[in-house]
């Protein structure tokens, strides 16, 4: 193609496609097809570098239509069970095992925000995954930050960051262990507001059943405290002769076998009540029991219950107790933790 035929008259000399030896109409496409590629290729690199920014070191953020209270044991129960979901340090793996619950980390700067703060730190993780350019060894530590908003409401915060130990540079995540970790929250905070469903549904079908048998026993109780009739013997208030019906029902029918549970003295409102309480009352083992916040190894423990101490069973699941103590809190206990009272 290097031909005279193309040669311009310019002071370049000689030259390919110079724009005096073409047509300034082919010219001028040409012209603006180069600048089109010119425009592409520069875009390119900003979209990524746009990308990238947004894809790490994001965090999460979200609102939770909860009290703050409620959010907040459940997110110290989850960085409290040593694991951090989301990455892992080698491929047979699902997750990073061996975190510790922490008070602050170094790997964030110091939180200045308000609201409660707590740290979930795994020190000398190999090489984990989903974190940007990460490497070696070092600090993979996740921070959650529960703040509330109104009395029904509140904001949640989480970050998850590397840091190497050798160079001490930070690494942050792609927003995949951020993501994992809030939905261990909202699957542990919607089993603790199915307990507590649960929970209100059986306190209202014990009271109605209570309800239902101490009213039966309270129709009993008029029936053999109502003043004798005024109308004449053999006759009911209606004038019906009812000599044979009284006389009949006067007359007991002994037989071989049992006497009617009607001859039996009734049950007392004591012995009623007396006999519900041993069905739901029980006393902690030695040595001694946590009263939990959920039904889980991992939740946090409200208090620690002495040997012997008397709670009231509220609902029952296959493992555990929802209960509540003498000085009204409510909790949970493992089964196994009690026996039932003498």
């Amino acid at each position: 193609m290097w031909d005279k035929s193309f040669r311009g008259r310019g002071p370049i000399g000689w030259c390919a496609f110079c724009p005096e030896a073409l047509d300034p109409q082919v010219y001028r496409r040409l012209a603006s097809a180069f600048l089109l590629l010119l425009l592409t290729a520069a875009a390119i690199p900003a979209h990524g570098r746009e990308k990238d920014v947004l894809q790490y070191g994001a965090g999460l953020i979200v609102n939770i239509p909860l009290p703050e209270p409620e959010v907040a044991q459940v997110v110290e129960g989850v960085a409290q069970n040593t694991i951090i979901r989301g990455t892992k340090e080698y491929n047979k793996d699902e997750y990073v095992t061996g975190a510790i619950a922490a008070n602050s980390s170094r790997a964030f700067p110091a939180w200045t925000e308000g609201g409660k703060v707590f740290y979930k730190v795994k020190e000398h993780a190999v090489d984990p995954r989903n974190f940007k350019n990460s490497g070696d060894l070092g600090t993979l530590a996740v921070r959650y930050v529960v703040q509330p908003q109104g009395d029904k409401n509140t904001v949640l915060r989480i970050d998850a960051v590397f840091v190497e130990d050798f160079r001490h540079s930070t690494h942050p995540s792609n927003g995949s262990v951020e993501g994992s970790e809030y939905k261990d929250i909202t699957d542990r905070l919607q089993a603790v507001e199915l307990v507590k469903k649960e929970t209100d549904e059986a306190l209202e079908a014990k009271q109605e059943r209570a309800a239902k048998k101490n009213f039966g026993l309270g129709s009993d109780t008029e029936v053999l405290s109502t003043p004798p009739s005024t109308a004449k013997p053999g006759e009911s208030m209606n004038g019906e002769n009812t000599a044979g019906q009284a006389a009949s029902a006067s007359t007991p029918q002994w037989s071989a076998g049992p006497q009617p549970s009607a001859y039996d003295p009734p049950e007392t409102l004591e012995q009623h009540v007396a006999d519900l309480r041993r069905q739901v009352e029980r006393l902690v083992k030695k040595p001694g029991a946590p009263l939990k916040s959920a039904p889980f190894h991992t939740a946090s423990t409200l208090t620690s219950l002495e040997p012997g101490t008397e709670v009231l069973i509220l609902i029952t699941t296959p493992y555990w107790y929802g209960v509540e103590t003498h000085d009204g809190q409510h909790g949970w206990l493992r089964r196994d933790e009690l026996e039932q009272a003498p």
